[in-house]
């Protein structure tokens, strides 16, 4: 009877043991099914953003989402994001409700690839708050700005937003002060703003749309119809570049014969020296497959500066444009050219110049702007540069901007010149009214000076100019000069940074 008692409360006590670990197994197996639900509901939330009524409202205004363009800029299927489920930290003004909580906040990153190379990106989210940025969000930029640089691949912004986050107050400024994004204000004050201040009327267009930066203030280096065409050609861009500092230019295969001669430039520069030409047509005959992708085409269009490559490889284009103020170098122009040239210079990138130039742009809204300070930093630029540089002279090269150019004098690696080429300290007209002034027979002096110096023989036999060349070899010399500079090596002094003369 006792043994049976004994069973029996073994029984029971058996009986509690499996209930109790039948209890902690139901609460075992519900505990990842509620995890998973709630990682599943916030990855469906970070995904939509907004919300779809903001979504809509974005497109309505001709406008891709963050993920919209960064699923058509990269290669599909590459996106790996990060950090989805950040959410801002604010507290203040009603921030802390669960309704203005959107994992991700206003920002996507992460990396992918472009034709198969890495690169890390960020797309700002218009759709929450506007896109502005907080801590959070700036924190979730400055991640992938560190992983990319220890990687060494570099990172594309993708903006679209209003600001700083107001709520967030100081922290907001600081992020912007982490990652620096000064350049993703179309303007520093707004049209009211300026009312206020200085009176004047002024729309937003007027005063920081597209066109003003593209083709007054030089803010903005293109400007396109729209974020489809915009991202198709950042896709196009990406591909000139090496993905650091580090890595040389990147090469590609080419169909374009790198012997290829270019008859029609035989005769593409006019006889009369007075007459224009367009010097883009030379830059597309002579680089592979036409293919040139221009840098800043509507602002200070008296200089041409863009990508290009010959026998596959990337290099940077400068020229002067003979159709555009004669191709006299301004300060605009010499901005313009000086930033590209660093660019190129700091990337690895070989520079061909192509040389017509009549001088500096005279008269008293150049010198009181500053036209020998900015003028100094294209020289600086070529000057300081250690890429290999090949320079063609193609008609005139007359003063002070003969040796901006990429000249001998500047650590020039080639320098070529056409027969049509002028090298001279300035045009025939303006220096035989100097030297002879008063002179009977202004005729006869004018077809002297032609004959002494209006040609390319002066610089020639003093070695300024490493050959005269037919126009139509130019593409052959080049390519086989870059061959040769491939391996070029300079070794500069130790110094924390150069001087240039801001």
């Amino acid at each position: 009877m006792a043994a049976a008692m004994r069973v029996v409360a073994a029984g029971a006590r058996l009986s509690v043991v499996v209930s109790g670990l039948r209890a902690a197994v139901r609460s075992l197996c519900s505990q990842p099914v509620s995890v998973h639900e709630r990682i599943e509901n916030k990855r469906r939330a970070a995904l939509v953003g907004g919300g779809q009524r903001r979504i809509d409202a974005q497109h309505k205004r001709g406008k891709l989402t963050a993920r919209e363009r960064i699923s058509l800029l990269l290669d599909p299927g590459s996106f790996v994001e990060s950090d989805m489920f950040v959410e801002h930290r604010c507290a203040d003004f009603g921030m802390a409700a669960e309704k203005n909580k959107f994992p991700g906040d206003s920002v996507v990153t992460g990396r992918g690839r472009i034709n198969g190379r890495l690169v890390y990106v960020f797309s700002q989210d218009f759709t929450v708050f506007g896109g502005s940025l907080s801590g959070a969000h700036a924190q979730k930029i400055c991640k992938i700005m560190d992983q990319a640089m220890t990687v060494g691949a570099p990172v594309i912004g993708l903006n679209d937003s209003g600001g700083a986050r107001i709520q967030e107050g100081v922290e907001s400024l600081a992020g912007y002060a982490d990652i620096f994004l000064d350049t993703s204000y179309l303007f520093i004050t707004g049209p009211d703003v300026v009312k206020s201040v200085t009176n004047e009327d002024v729309t937003q267009e007027e005063l920081g749309g597209a066109r003003t930066h593209t083709t007054m203030s030089g803010v903005a280096h293109r400007a396109f119809e729209n974020d489809v065409d915009a991202l198709c050609n950042l896709r196009e861009f990406f591909n000139y570049l090496p993905l650091s500092n580090q890595d040389p230019a990147p090469i590609c295969e080419c169909h374009d014969p790198s012997d290829r001669m270019v008859p029609e430039l035989d005769t593409i520069v006019p006889l009369e020296s007075t007459k224009a030409y367009n010097m883009v047509d030379i830059i597309h005959s002579v680089v592979d497959e036409r293919e040139f992708f221009e840098i800043m085409p509507n602002y200070a269009k008296n200089i041409i500066v863009g990508f290009a490559r010959m026998n596959g490889r990337t290099v940077g284009i400068v020229g002067n444009q003979p159709k555009v103020a004669s191709g006299c170098l301004d300060i605009n122009s010499s901005v313009k050219g000086a930033r590209f040239v660093r660019f190129c210079d700091a990337f690895n990138i070989p520079l061909i110049t192509f040389v017509d130039v009549p001088g500096f742009l005279p008269g008293t809204a150049q010198e009181y702007g500053g036209i020998i300070r900015h003028g100094a930093k294209l020289l600086y630029a070529f000057a300081e540069a250690t890429v290999p540089k090949v320079t063609v002279i193609t008609r005139k090269a007359y003063g002070g901007a003969y040796d901006v150019m990429s000249s001998k004098h500047l650590c020039g690696d080639i320098n070529y010149a056409w027969p049509t080429a002028e090298i001279a300290v300035m045009g025939a007209k303006g220096a035989v009214e100097i030297i002879f002034k008063g002179h009977e027979d202004v005729a006869a002096a004018q077809a002297e000076y032609i004959e002494k110096f209006a040609n390319p023989f002066p610089a020639a036999v003093r070695g300024f100019v490493d050959d005269i060349i037919q126009p139509s070899s130019t593409r052959a010399r080049i390519c086989r000069d870059l061959d040769v500079l491939a391996s070029k090596k300079v070794q500069r002094p130790w110094r924390k940074h150069a001087n240039i003369p801001l």
